[in-house]
């Protein structure tokens, strides 16, 4: 692997040309990442995909919530593993776990057998399984290549000791791959902390919407969410990271 990766998780052309600008290494492309990243569209790839060959793993998660998921659910999930490979993305992002807090082994050897030669991320589920090393250790079985992870905790800087002891016994079998609060100052201060090479952020601004006629009274979702803010990727934060990945 390079010296360092920097991943952005991006829902639109707008934030992965941005990404693509500030010098990300790929994206991890998903739909709504204002509910932390659903499955994204074929069209979405392709988009983004006619403007740049930078390299694209798609997040593969059918809904918000939990993963534990139903057989129609985890149909789904196959198909787009399935598709997402057909259309030539480089990696998918995935994970299913039983309702004990355990990885679904038996459903995740499907999905590394419909994945090829795809690289493959368990993706944060893993910060809601019961036992991280155990977990890890399966993971590894499987031959997932990275472990998308914050320390099982909100944010990653808080989840420092955990990734440390991830990183240390993974012994270079698996990447670990903090996420959840990236930035360039927290980089510098992980880095030190836990020797993590891997990084994944969104590097989001919220941008005011063009519209000028406004219905307030009327949500569309969550009611805690203005329907006029946009979340962007911005080309200024993932560039100070990559600074900084530079400069390590």
């Amino acid at each position: 692997m390079k010296k360092f990766i920097l991943e952005a998780c991006v829902d639109s052309v707008e934030s992965a040309m941005a990404a693509v600008r500030g010098g990300a290494d790929r994206l991890e492309l998903c739909s709504n990442l204002i509910i932390g990243g659903t499955t994204p569209g074929p069209w979405l790839f392709e988009e983004i995909r006619k403007r740049s060959d930078i390299r694209i793993h798609a997040l593969i998660r059918p809904r918000f919530g939990d993963f534990c998921y139903t057989e129609a659910e985890f149909s789904m999930i196959k198909e787009a593993v399935r598709d997402f490979r057909k259309m030539g993305a480089e990696g998918v992002v995935f994970g299913i776990l039983k309702p004990d807090g355990t990885l679904n082994m038996e459903q995740m050897k499907e999905l590394m057998e419909e994945a090829g030669d795809m690289s493959v991320t368990l993706h944060r589920a893993f910060d809601v399984c019961v036992d991280p090393v155990a977990t890890m250790e399966q993971a590894i079985s499987l031959g997932i290549d990275t472990i998308l992870t914050s320390g099982q905790r909100n944010v990653c800087l808080q989840g420092a000791e955990l990734l440390k002891e991830l990183q240390e016994k993974s012994r270079g079998r698996i990447v670990i791959q903090a996420g959840s609060g990236v930035g360039a100052q927290v980089i510098r201060q992980l880095y030190p902390l836990t020797g993590i090479r891997a990084y994944h952020m969104t590097g989001k601004r919220t941008l005011d919407s063009e519209m000028k006629y406004r219905k307030e009274d009327v949500n569309m979702g969550l009611p805690m969410i203005s329907e006029y803010e946009i979340w962007r990727t911005d080309e200024e934060n993932i560039r100070a990271a990559k600074k900084v990945l530079e400069e390590l």
